[in-house]
């Protein structure tokens, strides 16, 4: 992982939109995804609101368009709801209902070519290790908050000293991981935070488009299908891989033709 200073400025990022420029292209050894609004079409905290629902989700996008800082809403929104364990667990399955189209063959055919893949989430890590195994990968490929209830299973607090709790937690965390080529996937400004410590942040636009971070991005998919990506995220070598293996043959062939 390269860390730079030469996070994309907005003039820059536009021009670059489904295509990276040549410091920032692929082949990546590591692959990164935040969770909400990018693997799955859910926040989170907004599906355990209820009868709070329009006052978190008014908390949320202030804090993904970089309105206010993450920490200034993270326990605001939580104490709010109070979420039992079975409601985060349920949220859990709802992450895999609301998969965004192609999410498991996708992040299959990355495993196959031997890439390293994250999920780094503000998310509950309760709800995101449910998801994270459908979609292939083990706990400890995953980042998230911990969250603690009481013998009755009613919320008690959460890990309030992750640094994924708050504004500029997602840069810390990947700037710690081991040093490895890695391209960083997200939709909200606490992931583009983290761009000049990756080496491509790719905006995914297909759930919910923010101006404000695709400007801050390297090179921006607005496709609804997590497949859109792999031109981004792979070589012409590693697609043609993919095109020649039975199991993602089918998947290869779903991506439009390049233009």
């Amino acid at each position: 992982m390269t860390a730079g200073p030469d996070a994309p400025s907005p003039d820059a990022s536009k021009a670059a939109h489904g295509a990276a420029p040549a410091a920032h292209a692929p082949p990546f050894e590591r692959i990164v995804f935040d969770c909400d609004s990018t693997l799955a079409r859910l926040e989170g905290i907004e599906e355990l609101s209820g009868a709070h629902r329009e006052q978190v989700e008014e908390l949320t996008a202030q804090a993904m368009n970089g309105l206010i800082p993450l920490q200034d809403v993270y326990a605001r929104r939580l104490e709010l709801v109070r979420p039992s364990r079975n409601a985060v667990a349920t949220i859990g399955r709802r992450y895999i209902e609301t998969a965004v189209p192609q999410a498991q063959q996708t992040m299959m055919a990355l495993r196959s070519l031997g890439k390293e893949l994250l999920i780094v989430s503000g998310g509950l890590r309760m709800a995101v290790v449910t998801f994270a195994g459908w979609l292939g990968l083990s706990d400890q490929h995953v980042h998230a908050v911990k969250i603690w209830f009481d013998g009755d299973d009613r919320f008690v607090d959460f890990e309030r000293g992750h640094p994924l709790s708050r504004s500029g937690g997602k840069r810390e965390v990947l700037a710690a991981l081991p040093p490895r080529r890695t391209a960083f996937v997200g939709d909200g400004m606490t992931d583009a935070e983290a761009a000049d410590v990756v080496d491509c942040f790719v905006c995914f636009g297909g759930v919910v488009a923010r101006p404000a971070v695709a400007a801050r991005a390297h090179v921006v998919v607005n496709e609804p299908s997590l497949a859109a990506l792999l031109p981004v995220l792979c070589t012409p070598a590693e697609l043609d891989r993919l095109r020649r293996d039975p199991r993602h043959a089918a998947l290869l062939r779903s991506l439009p033709a390049p233009q």
